[in-house]
């Protein structure tokens, strides 16, 4: 299978190599807007170099993994879908409904395949924490914390183009409480903070938040995020039944400290990043899109999927502009 990967970044880099130990990808064409950091990616991974992006679209390859800058995924995506290629996108499709709308018209126009890069639904605590609700094992489950706390802000430059902490960040605990849980959100309630670094407010973002959910079994849940935690890289979920509890993401790199005397220490070595926290999980969603192109297995996360994390992120964004409970039913779902 010969595979086009379109952004040589952070994000992209890692998965060129992923794709590169493939056994079933027996070539690896790799695209960025600067030629020159394509061509010095490929070097380095025995990828082929493409002059240009365009031509990912006709140097004839089977399907197009796209890892570019957020604002170029939509057209990225509509390209493909008319070239009738298959397509990994990284999240999100687009920063707002209207975007991610038109892309999904155009791949269901086209018939073709879009799956999205949420990897937390292949990683192994977060698929075992799903395995264990559906079988009812923690009985009827009534409250979920979701936590996803980075150790630095991003770039500056970044943060205008990011969508903002609700769309950039925490969607992937929306997307994940809804996989985990089976249930959808029916309000949301959001509040947020940017009494951090001048720059959040100046991009009119939030370096910290908090949002409680309500699901349509009554379940509720919490999500809160932060660029601030220096700790380290903390992403856990907490569900409780009246059965038992269980938590995803607790273990000996857990960015955490009990105050006990005799809790646990401070970990030696404290998750860094998402590349290092969600390693395997992202070597394992590719792997799943190879068996999708191949028609070995279903899409395990489509775009309307993503549609759904995304109305969530906006209700937030909306309530926390306007103070105010906000039910999912006053966002379009297209």
């Amino acid at each position: 299978m010969r595979i086009g990967l379109i952004g040589t970044g952070r994000i992209g880099t890692f998965h060129s190599a992923a794709l590169s130990r493939h056994p079933d990808v027996t070539s690896l064409v790799v695209a960025d807007a600067d030629p020159v950091r394509a061509a010095g990616l490929a070097a380095r991974t025995g990828a082929v170099p493409a002059p240009s992006v365009d031509d990912v679209f006709t140097i004839g390859v089977d399907a197009v993994v796209i890892t570019a800058a957020t604002a170029a995924h939509a057209e990225l995506i509509g390209r493909a879908a008319r070239a009738g290629l298959p397509v990994f996108c990284e999240k999100p499709i687009a920063l707002d409904l209207p975007g991610t709308l038109a892309a999904l018209a155009e791949v269901e126009a086209a018939g073709t395949v879009l799956q999205l890069g949420f990897q937390r639904r292949f990683d192994a605590g977060y698929a075992k924490a799903r395995e264990a609700v559906r079988a009812g094992r923690l009985g009827r489950l009534h409250t979920v914390r979701a936590i996803t706390s980075d150790p630095a802000p991003p770039p500056a430059a970044y943060l205008p183009l990011s969508g903002g902490l609700y769309r950039d960040c925490l969607v992937h605990d929306f997307d994940v409480l809804r996989w985990v849980t089976g249930r959808e959100v029916t309000q949301v309630y959001a509040t947020g903070s940017d009494a951090g670094p001048a720059m959040f407010r100046e991009a009119g973002d939030v370096d910290t938040a908090a949002a409680v959910l309500t699901l349509d079994d009554g379940t509720l849940a919490t999500a809160t995020a932060t660029r601030l935690n220096g700790a380290g890289y903390d992403v856990r979920m907490e569900l409780a039944g009246e059965l038992d509890q269980l938590a995803v993401g607790l273990d000996d790199r857990t960015p955490l400290t009990s105050a006990e005397p005799a809790g646990p220490p401070a970990p030696d070595k404290p998750w860094p990043g998402f590349l290092e926290r969600f390693a395997l999980a992202y070597e394992a969603e590719l792997a799943a899109f190879v068996e999708v192109v191949r028609g070995e297995r279903a899409n395990p996360c489509d775009g309307r999927e993503a549609l759904h994390a995304l109305r969530i992120a906006e209700a937030c964004e909306r309530s926390r502009r306007e103070r105010r409970p906000v039910a999912m039913a006053e966002i379009a779902t297209g």
